[in-house]
């Protein structure tokens, strides 16, 4: 007889080396795009990261940044490997809650299990467990240092530790294991909130064992405990204790004058009392159920307690320290995201609601000298009541999103939405788009890795229709939908044979899946896929596939009356399906060799002059330069500005003080000009006969509070106003000149006036001390932009910056109007592209490059053909060559596919006489645009964004080849195209240039 306990500790421990030997083995080496750069760099020095932090997670990951010992370059491998590790243990314990699951579905006695059901039990956790080891969502989250990995395993583990609950009898272990899951819960509130979503489905675990007769009603008010239970924590506990700690020390400060801090350790006194007398209450009363709960909440606030490095760090004054919550008022802020606005969930506006009126809401406090300062009011916004819905989906008033979700809606400008449409676009995108895509990729397979690629089914596998591209493309992966067939048999074998367990698993399939959509309440866009926030759903779904296993064996066994064999042979019979699955997701999870996220941040701070500044706008612009300044310590005198934080004052205030070999930022105007509540918007209010105004009067105006600016508003408020979009810099050429700032060649480009002239109808805080820094620098710090930041600022400057690699110097040059291209400082640009940049690994067509790899590849190109078209430009042939093969040469065809970038170099190529090259990328591009335009034609497929530059690409190589007398294969480009779009005399959008 086989001993359960043993076999089942010890192959899951098998199930975990697997795993985690998988992930090992295919973990990034360096910091991802994305959110890994920005963990990495605060994790490795206890920072604070955005809103609302991670605390345990830090302090964790700098336990495996130990592992580098010292070496800087190994810190985000070590760390990677984390994530490896607690990916390990989340398949362990789902291993282990297969069995659990099991041994209920069947009836198990402990201590007197059968072989046949220990071989069955095994194989379905092997199985259940493998399977979601290579599910595509859970293993891209396994090998990079994100929240997603820890948070995975503390979600396992709880609902591991519940299972457990469930089998012990002894009433005394129950409320241990019921003490240690509320530990975890705690713990787990300094990773990812994700995990408080299992807590209704948890409370019928509790349900079904407490009430031997479970009915409806009873589990109707089961799953609503479980939700307030929910509630508690995540509105009560976590924001909702510092709040009122936040009002008690407002009132013992400015009502009472009492010193800072004072309110804040009363509440603590008060609240830690309570804890205590309620415990000893309880205890000397015998009330256990109130002991346990009591217990419980204070082992919450023990894990909880991991938030006090945030407050603590964020005093420490760290380099990265977002929202600077230092003291209990903004420490409330930070917990509760408001940064990132709202998103309306059970009532709100339509997106075409018109704003009738905007109420003044609660005020808004910052720590002042002695007391705290109401600085703004919040302002809640009021719609017209008739353009309002309940379950509001389509609630966006953003001008993009409202176009979207009319192109989605099929709605004509104008055209109002109605309530069918609210719902059509929860079910269609919501939840088809942005869920059931994720869920069918992750178990049936999938096209490829562009984003709307459709999920795949048996009839795909067979087919014959895909072109080249597609089934080149790493990411297409199929896999029979066995992994989803053998969820859906366990799914109903469960619900037959184990309905309360069944009501279980569907909670927590629902809760951490649809639930969580219509709670999260996407708008039509985000800014990359998401189907990390469902991995929870699909870790239930693997519950299922291991109790499909069963369900076989259990049939099998019916026939041959060996449960034993049976168990064997279901085992033999699905075990191919994760051998599929991680053969097919080898490929594109394999992130060895890739280094360009770095690579591209290092280009980045490369392309500047010693003590730079350099603005950069999204996350994929800033994280992987923190993290190779932060953690490997490369190029720390350029001093990086995030230009969404520029519009806050506490990262002005951070920007203000020295950071490494970087001094402060030269600001002229004092914390008073710039703080909360204070020249947040700046209005454009244009005098008459007023053309400009000097920047530097401007400044000086606002500095001094001049009445000249003052703008009355509505309610408490008086803003500032900008008299004239026209700001003028005046320019010192002399001194400019001497110091050698002025490139070679642009000396008759010298302006003596830069015009900072505003873009739009108002100035933010951000474009304000963006024309602070400029001026009050004077030339002495280079000031760079990334293309990103230099598109998104609120001010016209595009003509006075000089590109020397990726990034935009300013200076005092004017751009020629008549000029076709930009500014380029061809000597340091190409210095810098051919000396410094690094591309390791982008030659290498093993690698694999998703898209965030080919977006910065994108940009690289084109970088280098803007220092192409300069050096054509200046009759430097020679130069252009060598700089466009040196590209091609970096970044190949057979590695990263050419792109839209790629194409614009054909007619650069032509013009130095590289007339293979050009044909080679014409050749290569068309062959893949017309497969794709062919694809999509037959296929009925609405023509997306990449097909859309497919159709370009080849009406721009048309004219290009004709030119050039290359006009029979002009000619089977446009039959080509002709026959797919029919006969048309348009041309390419494309600059030719």
């Amino acid at each position: 007889m086989l001993d359960y306990k043993k076999v089942n500790n010890l192959m899951g421990w098998l199930v975990f080396l697997v795993a985690t030997l998988v992930y090992a083995l295919t973990v990034e080496q360096t910091a991802s795009f994305w959110d890994p750069g920005e963990f990495i760099a605060v994790s490795y020095k206890l920072q604070v990261p955005h809103p609302p932090g991670a605390p345990f997670f830090l302090l964790t990951y700098r336990m495996f940044g130990f592992l580098a010992f010292g070496d800087g370059l190994s810190v985000a491998y070590w760390m990677n490997i984390g994530s490896a590790v607690f990916s390990g243990l989340t398949i362990l314990f789902l291993f282990w809650s297969i069995t659990l699951f099991g041994r209920k579905l069947f009836g198990v006695v402990k201590g007197k299990e059968s072989k046949g059901e220990v071989i069955t039990l095994m194989g379905a956790g092997m199985v259940g467990a493998l399977v979601y080891t290579f599910t595509d969502s859970f293993w891209f989250s396994a090998v990079e240092a994100e929240v997603y990995a820890m948070s995975s395993f503390f979600t396992a583990i709880v609902i591991w530790a519940f299972l457990k609950w469930d089998v012990i009898e002894d009433p005394r272990d129950e409320n241990r294991w019921m003490i240690f899951i509320a530990y975890l819960v705690g713990l787990s509130i300094g990773v990812h909130l994700l995990n408080l979503v299992t807590l209704p489905a948890l409370a019928l675990i509790y349900y079904f064992k407490k009430y031997r007769n479970p009915n409806l009603k009873g589990g109707i008010i089961a799953l609503a405990l479980g939700g307030l239970a929910l509630i508690i924590i995540n509105n009560i506990i976590i924001p909702g204790l510092p709040s009122m700690a936040g009002a008690m020390e407002i009132f013992f400060v400015n009502s009472i004058g009492l010193p800072f801090g004072s309110g804040v350790v009363v509440f603590i006194t008060l609240f830690v009392g309570s804890l205590i007398y309620g415990i000893i209450y309880s205890i000397k009363n015998g009330k256990v159920v109130l002991n346990t709960i009591l217990v419980s909440l204070t082992f919450i606030m023990i894990g909880y307690g991991s938030y006090a490095m945030i407050v603590v760090r964020a005093n420490q004054d760290t380099v990265i320290n977002q929202n600077a919550p230092k003291d209990i008022i903004s420490y409330v802020s930070y917990l509760k995201r408001e940064q990132y606005g709202y998103r309306p969930l059970m009532h709100g506006q339509y997106f075409d609601a018109e704003l009738i009126d905007q109420e003044e809401g609660a005020p808004i406090y910052l720590k002042g000298k002695d007391k705290y300062e109401i600085v703004d009011y919040s302002t809640v916004n009021i719609y017209d009541p008739s353009r309002t819905t309940i379950l509001p989906r389509i609630y966006s008033t953003q001008e993009r999103h409202k176009q979207l979700y009319r192109s989605k809606l099929g709605l004509r400008e104008g055209e109002k939405p109605t309530f069918g449409d609210n719902l059509y676009f929860m079910f269609s995108h919501q939840l088809g788009h942005m869920y059931w895509r994720y869920f069918m990729w992750n178990f049936s397979g999938r096209e490829s890795d562009f984003s709307d690629a459709p999920w795949l089914g048996i009839a795909d596998f067979f087919s014959d229709k895909f072109p080249d591209y597609i089934k080149e493309n790493k990411a297409h992966n199929n896999y029979l939908m066995l992994p989803l067939l053998l969820g859906i048999l366990g799914l109903i074998f469960q619900a037959k044979n184990d309905p309360r367990s069944f009501y279980v698993t569907t909670m927590l399939f629902l809760m951490m899946g649809a639930v969580l959509v219509l709670y999260l309440n996407s708008p039509p866009v985000e800014p990359r896929e998401r189907d990390y926030i469902y991995v929870g759903s699909f870790y239930a779904f693997a519950i299922w596939i291991g109790i499909g296993v069963m369900a076989l064996a259990h049939w099998i066994g019916k026939l041959n009356k060996n449960l034993a064999v049976a168990g064997v042979i279901a085992t033999a019979i699905t075990f191919p399906i994760p051998v599929m699955m991680a053969s097919q997701n080898w490929d594109d999870h394999n992130r060895q060799g890739r280094y360009f996220s770095v690579d591209s941040a290092r280009n980045f701070l490369s392309s500047c002059a010693p003590n730079a500044i350099l603005f950069t706008g999204g996350d994929n612009d800033t994280f992987p330069l923190w993290y190779v300044q932060e953690v490997e310590g490369f190029r720390t005198d350029v001093r990086v500005v995030v230009l969404s934080y520029f519009d806050t004052d506490w990262y002005v205030d951070q920007l203000s003080k020295p950071a490494y070999e970087s001094e402060g930022l030269p600001f002229s105007l004092q914390y008073e000009n710039y703080k909360k509540g204070t020249n947040d918007v700046l209005y454009v209010m244009e005098r008459e006969n007023l053309e400009a105004i000097s920047s530097r009067e401007y400044l000086r105006l606002l500095k001094n509070n001049s009445d000249l600016l003052k703008l009355s508003g509505g309610g408490r408020s008086t803003y500032n106003m900008v008299p004239s979009k026209n700001l003028i810099l005046d320019v010192d050429l002399e001194k400019v000149y001497g110091q050698g700032l002025i490139p070679e060649g642009m000396e008759s480009l010298m302006a003596d006036q830069i015009n900072l002239r505003v873009k739009g109808n108002y100035m933010t805080r951000g474009n304000l001390m963006l024309v602070d820094l400029i001026t009050t620098n004077n030339w002495e710090r280079p000031i760079y932009f990334n293309n990103t930041s230099l598109a998104t600022i609120g001010l016209d400057i595009e003509d006075y910056v000089v590109m020397e690699g990726l990034t935009y110097r300013l200076l005092p040059v004017r751009k020629p109007q008549n000029m076709r291209s930009e500014l380029v400082n061809t000597d340091l640009a190409f210095k810098n592209v051919m000396e410094e940049f690094a591309f390791r690994g982008m030659d290498n067509p093993d690698n694999y490059f998703d898209d965030e790899f080919r977006r910065f590849t994108s940009n690289h190109r084109s970088a280098i053909n803007a220092i192409a078209i300069a050096l054509l430009d200046e009759d430097d042939m020679d130069r252009a060559a060598e700089i466009m093969k040196f590209s091609l040469e970096k970044m190949p065809h057979d590695a990263i596919p050419y792109d839209l970038a790629s194409g614009q170099m054909v007619p650069l190529l032509f013009e130095v006489g590289e007339d293979d090259l050009a044909l080679d990328i014409i050749e290569k591009i068309s062959h893949k645009s017309i497969q794709m335009l062919e694809f999509y034609t037959r296929e009925n497929r609405e023509f997306d964004r990449e097909a859309m530059i497919s159709i370009e690409m080849l009406k721009y190589f048309i004219p290009l080849l004709n030119e050039r007398g290359y006009d029979e294969l002009a000619n089977q480009l446009k039959n080509g195209l002709e026959r797919i779009m029919g006969p048309s005399s348009g041309g390419s959008m494309i600059d030719r240039r």
